[in-house]
């Protein structure tokens, strides 16, 4: 699969995929290319039932991402949209949908669990394209900047959304008013990083933090759980969560991997589940939107 890219690496190590922005000597800056390129990655990896986790990461040792590439200077922010309209509401509004959102979107999506080991600085969609991933896990020389004011723009990649969930709103905010840069202390006591790790161990404590995500769990468990608890972030009553969970408890109650899950424990051995993602997975939305 990795031939068919130009601006992405796709490595597979057992039940792990790692993606890795591949634009080492651009600081590894998004493009359109890269964007589609990442985007048909993680379709890969949803379909491919082998795989049950997957790390994003940057080439190189400075920069995980530099974010949009300005190297054609403020075109890019015309040449970064999406071709669009997609939906109903864009259109009626005469809007194309900016290719950062496309990525983020994608990613939250995911039927995997997605770890960013962030190698380096992360600023603007590099540090926006982070955020719809499950876990950050971050080097020492990280640097985060949410610097979309200073380049004259606003917040992208649906980061309005998911940055005040992450951090609250005033910290938000102030990342965004100021586009300061946070070193990974500050982003670890704000919540954008869950775990610091100096430079030669990111990988490895990416890969140990993936293996404890799928190493004893149900690959369909896992994946629904994610629906569930990014799609309730965005429900206005615990009593939708509550309505969802039972949705989903009744699906996952008629599957084979419950009876594997409750015989495994009545035998005090590992359980060894066959349900895949693919075939058993349902189809169930639990956005509040629809």
């Amino acid at each position: 699969m990795a031939a068919d890219f130009n601006h992405i690496d796709v490595q597979y190590d057992g039940e792990i995929a790692t993606i890795t922005l591949n634009r080492p000597n651009a600081h590894n800056a998004l493009n359109a290319e890269m964007v589609s390129e990442a985007c048909r990655a993680f379709d890969a990896t949803d379909a491919d039932d082998g795989i049950k986790a997957v790390i994003v990461t940057g080439a190189g040792e400075k920069a995980f991402s530099a974010g949009a590439d300005l190297s054609s200077g403020a075109e890019i922010f015309q040449e970064r949209r999406a071709p669009g309209p997609v939906n109903d509401a864009a259109q009626q509004n005469d809007v194309s949908l900016d290719l950062g959102g496309v990525l983020t979107l994608r990613i939250f999506e995911s039927v995997k669990p997605v770890i960013a080991a962030i190698n380096g600085v992360a600023v603007g969609l590099g540090a926006t394209l982070t955020l719809p991933m499950d876990c950050r896990i971050a080097s020492t020389s990280a640097r985060f900047g949410f610097v979309f004011c200073r380049r004259g723009i606003v917040p992208d990649g649906a980061s309005s959304w998911f940055l005040p969930r992450l951090v609250g709103v005033p910290a938000a905010l102030d990342l965004i008013f100021t586009g300061r840069l946070i070193d990974v202390s500050e982003a670890e006591g704000l919540g954008l990083v869950s775990e610091i790790a100096a430079p030669a161990d990111l990988m490895e404590k990416a890969r140990a933090r993936a293996q404890s995500y799928i190493e004893s769990s149900s690959p369909v468990s896992v994946s629904m759980s994610r629906r569930l608890v990014w799609d309730m972030l965005a429900a206005s009553h615990p009593a939708q969560a509550h309505l969802a969970e039972s949705r989903a408890l009744t699906s996952r109650s008629r599957s084979m991997d419950v009876v594997e899950g409750v015989n495994s424990f009545l035998e005090k051995r590992r359980a060894e589940f066959t349900d895949k993602p693919s075939e058993h997975l349902p189809e169930l939305s639990f956005r509040t939107d629809r």
